[in-house]
């Protein structure tokens, strides 16, 4: 059966910005189901134009890019509470794509519905807007960190903003996280090879940082690892909207 949102686990998450009663109801009015897919099914293809939006529920997934040789640019990893498929909902089809790297559960949005969100909820309107403008600066980082910095900071800063996301939705128990990526898609998302990125992670468990092996991301000293990665070593993650 599909999730109530007034039952959707995660608004229980402090991570999350609290909903009126009656954005609830819109929001389940919004919805029209859930989608179950299995780890590396494409959820939406570069350059498609679906007629649909989702909210991810459970389980994780990459954003893409595919360059003119075939090769792949990772865009960013698809946390739960993350939504996909803004681009084609306003620039009629996808830029890139997204893939399941593991089996995922997704609340289901009708494309066609989006206006209504503009026309009747402004509030919700304006967290659109605002999860927009975080991607855009989330790649405008990104586009620095490949820019101005070596493998192994990006490599340390794309695992502390991994384990910071990670605790704020409950994903990490202790000092491991459950993050069953690919090297592969690692060094695709920082412009590494594979040797590269083999050789940096093994800088890193030597340093005592991290370790991460067999789909198991292991903390062992935070504070060193954001050292490395050229980060604060914050608190808990400002809130953010749910959509």
């Amino acid at each position: 059966m599909a999730t109530a949102c007034s039952q959707c686990p995660l608004r229980k998450r402090g991570i999350f910005d609290p909903l009126t009663d009656a954005e609830v109801r819109f929001m389940q009015k919004f919805k029209t189901g859930e989608l179950q897919v299995e780890a590396g099914a494409v959820l939406m293809m570069e350059g498609a134009n679906s007629p649909h939006l989702y909210t991810t529920l459970e389980g994780l997934g990459l954003r893409y890019k595919t360059l003119e040789t075939g090769e792949r640019q990772v865009i960013n990893f698809v946390l739960p509470g993350d939504f996909i498929g803004l681009q084609a909902g306003v620039m009629n089809e996808m830029q890139h794509s997204v893939e399941a790297t593991t089996a995922m559960k997704l609340c289901v949005f009708n494309r066609s519905g989006l206006w209504s969100l503009f026309k009747e909820q402004p509030g919700r309107a304006y967290d659109l807007t605002w999860a927009a403008a975080v991607e855009e600066h989330l790649l405008g980082e990104t586009l620095a960190t490949l820019g101005r910095m070596n493998g192994i900071e990006r490599v340390a800063r794309v695992f502390a903003r991994l384990f910071d996301r990670g605790r704020s939705l409950g994903l990490v128990s202790g000092r491991e996280m459950k993050l069953p990526y690919k090297q592969q898609d690692l060094a695709d998302a920082l412009g590494l090879s594979l040797v590269h990125t083999n050789k940096t992670l093994k800088k890193l468990r030597e340093r005592q940082a991290l370790d991460w092996q067999r789909g198991v991301l292991r903390m062992l000293d935070y504070d060193r690892l954001c050292e490395i990665g050229k980060l604060e070593a914050d608190g808990p993650l400002p809130t953010r909207p749910l959509l």
